[in-house]
């Protein structure tokens, strides 16, 4: 099967969109950007034909599985004990290198009981793990740094209080050991995986025992199931990074501007409020650019802002949306400067407003900037696209609702909830169209 990629290398995510010939959206992948682009670029992608072999096969087993309704169940438990796999794989990665890595520490005549210690830890994150990706366990991330962080990083104080050990010495390894192994590869592991989950899944689910040899054909038919490159386009703050030749390479304007035109083909205006930057974009009703304005030179209205925002509070960024959205009246924050909008917080604070107040005050800043790139970019028409991390924000999609209901009526607001892809699904038209309608032939390899 022919399939067209497209990569966004943001200031934070990296984003991939696979599609078919039909132009039909096969799989998504996300990763945590990185210094080292090219790695970035390669484990997205991935993520994204993992996502794909997922989308097929639950086409390849939804008419004749026997399931009776229990498809969604199935393959639900089946990407969790998926996603345990590659999890237990990169975590034995993880026990190797620090293991490696404490050879070469000088802990002196420490070393041993810092490697009795070390043993202990990941013992105990081994035994942890199967719980991470149980049904209804919750993950504030699910990248492997994060969650093989948190865990060690509990784990680890313990262990170390214990052993009467001092706690940055274990510290000191996971930190030499991570960089090395998120920025590795695993493709080649995918089939395995795949195969192991399977089992896993029976096993998890003992009332489908019966249909195990029903539902083993379909799906080794599609993990052999070649899915031939025929052509990527990486785009993104990063681009110039991306391992591709220029004729790979799209604007982050023209991407975001075509990407969602394919998601809502009424698109007229695209506000992109990502992490970096804020782009207003005006597109014809083929999806092409015809005006644009950009903000990428202040971290004020993107969300980068944000973060500053919830470091001060000692907050999770995604923690700032919720708590606005109890407000009962709106802060009006002057300063439109990131810094300066951090003093003017611990202001309000300490006259007595409430967090909640304020927050919906930042919001409301945040989306009066865009308002204003917006306007410059030749103002909001009929349909208006939001997209970017910040749509995912409730606080800040509100505040949105309520400032273009004011400033121009009644407007159909499309936000979609993989906004976050647009520009990698951009980039993946642009790579369809490269060999369907201008006959390019295959070059990029990420």
């Amino acid at each position: 099967m022919r399939c067209f990629i497209g990569i966004d290398l943001g200031s934070t995510t990296t984003k991939a969109v696979v599609i078919d010939e039909d132009r039909n959206v096969l799989g998504r992948g996300i990763t945590n950007s990185r210094s080292n682009y090219d790695t970035a670029a390669a484990i997205a992608k991935q993520e994204a034909l993992v996502n794909s072999r997922f989308f097929l096969l639950r086409q390849a087993l939804a008419p004749a599985s026997g399931l009776n309704g229990n498809l969604d169940t199935f393959l639900g438990q089946l990407e969790r004990d998926f996603r345990l796999e590659q999890f237990i794989e990169q975590l034995s990665d993880l026990e190797a290198t620090s293991a490696r890595n404490l050879e070469t520490a000088r802990f002196g005549d420490l070393t041993a009981p810092v490697r009795a210690a070390l043993e202990e830890v990941f013992r105990q994150l081994h035994a942890l793990a199967p719980s991470l990706f149980a049904p209804g366990a919750e993950r504030k991330s699910d990248f492997f740094r994060d969650i093989a962080g948190s865990s060690y990083l509990s784990i680890s104080e313990q262990v170390a209080k214990e052993a009467e050990l001092r706690y940055d010495y274990l510290l000191n390894i996971f930190d030499r050991s991570i960089i090395e192994v998120e920025n590795r590869v695993y493709g080649d592991s995918m089939s395995g995986h795949l195969l192991a989950a399977l089992d896993r899944t029976f096993v998890a689910m003992p009332e489908l025992a019966n249909l195990a040899d029903k539902l083993r054909a379909p799906f080794r038919s599609v993990i052999e199931l070649p899915l031939e490159e025929a052509y990527v386009v990486g785009t993104g703050y990063g681009r110039a990074r991306l391992p591709f030749s220029k004729e790979h390479i799209r604007s982050e304007i023209l991407c975001h501007g075509l990407g969602a035109h394919m998601m809502h083909p009424g698109t007229a205006t695209v506000l992109d409020i990502g992490g970096q930057d804020t782009k207003a974009i005006q597109v014809d009703p083929h999806g092409i650019v015809e005006s644009f304005q950009m903000n990428d030179r202040c971290a004020a209205g993107c969300g980068r802002y944000l973060g500053y925002i919830a470091d001060e509070m000692n907050m999770g960024l995604h923690e700032l949306g919720p708590m606005a959205m109890k407000a009962t009246k709106s802060i009006r924050i002057n300063s439109t400067c990131t810094v300066f909008a951090g003093a003017e917080l611990r202001d309000r604070l300490s006259l007595g407003e409430k967090r909640e107040d304020i927050m919906a005050g930042l919001h409301r800043a945040i989306i009066l900037r865009a308002m204003s790139i917006l306007a410059r970019s030749g103002g909001i028409r009929n349909e208006f696209t939001f997209t970017g991390g910040v749509a995912k924000n409730e606080a800040a999609v509100k505040s949105l609702r309520d400032l273009v209901r004011e400033n121009y009526g009644e407007v159909t607001l499309n936000i979609n909830p993989d906004s976050i892809y647009t520009g990698a699904l951009g980039g993946a038209t642009y790579a369809w169209r490269a060999v369907v309608e201008e006959g390019k032939a295959a070059e990029a390899r990420a």
